[in-house]
């Protein structure tokens, strides 16, 4: 595990739960609203942060912290993700994997082994929309709608969210994008905000008066759409 960050307490990442947030190295994507650039373009060749010192945090923590959120970079580009999570969850901690949806067939043996409590998937933009917003030129979406689609099945609790940027969403976007999700339990608009830390250059922020009729039009295809961080 190439394991670059540890946030050690967080009442936001998971709902309903206290936890820490495990940050792997590494994206298969160039988001130019990514707000992890240096996790994304640089990580070190080496971890940061060993295993070892990761689930002694964790030791310490037990009875106090109860879920871990693995987020990146894309965690499901971490070879050893599963053994980790089996570690992680040895020592009673529920896990929340945030994800990219571009490994589907390790996501679903994830789920299939009943090692993730929780999964956050980033929907990036509408289909049309896909290639400028995760900065790759005729990006094929398929792997995308496989994640998709396999947590549609509801084998495990989920939601799917879109950080909304100016420069790639707009008001008529989002029936196509409500297509792509049809049915989900929940989905989350999340403001743009700048990290200073960002891959792409000159993005801003939609306001939330735009943002409010972008969830109008998808609660026609979700159960629930909130916006988050505006």
């Amino acid at each position: 595990m190439n394991i670059q960050g540890l946030q050690k307490l967080t009442l936001l990442d998971y709902p309903g739960k206290m936890a820490c947030i495990v940050f792997t190295g590494g994206c298969n994507l160039r988001c130019p609203f990514c707000h992890n650039a240096s996790i994304v373009l640089n990580p070190s060749a080496e971890s940061e942060i060993s295993v070892d010192d990761v689930l002694a945090f964790l030791k310490k923590r037990q009875g106090i912290l109860e879920g871990v959120v693995i987020t990146g970079g894309e965690p499901l580009m971490q070879k050893d993700i599963s053994d980790f999570i089996e570690r992680v969850r040895a020592l009673g901690y529920s896990v929340k994997l945030d994800t990219n949806g571009t490994y589907p067939d390790k996501l679903r043996d994830l789920i299939d082994k009943g090692l993730v409590d929780y999964v956050a998937m980033d929907v990036k933009a509408s289909p049309s929309g896909y290639p400028p917003a995760v900065g790759i030129g005729g990006y094929d979406i398929s792997r995308i709608t496989q994640s998709i689609n396999l947590l549609l099945e509801g084998r495990v609790d989920y939601e799917f969210r879109t950080t909304v940027v100016r420069q790639f969403h707009s008001v008529f976007d989002m029936n196509a994008l409500g297509e792509l999700i049809k049915g989900a339990r929940r989905h989350f608009l999340q403001g743009f905000k700048d990290s200073g830390e960002l891959i792409g250059f000159g993005l801003s922020e939609v306001p939330k008066s735009e943002m409010e009729e972008m969830r109008k039009i998808l609660l026609n295809y979700v159960e629930s759409c909130e916006l988050r961080g505006v």
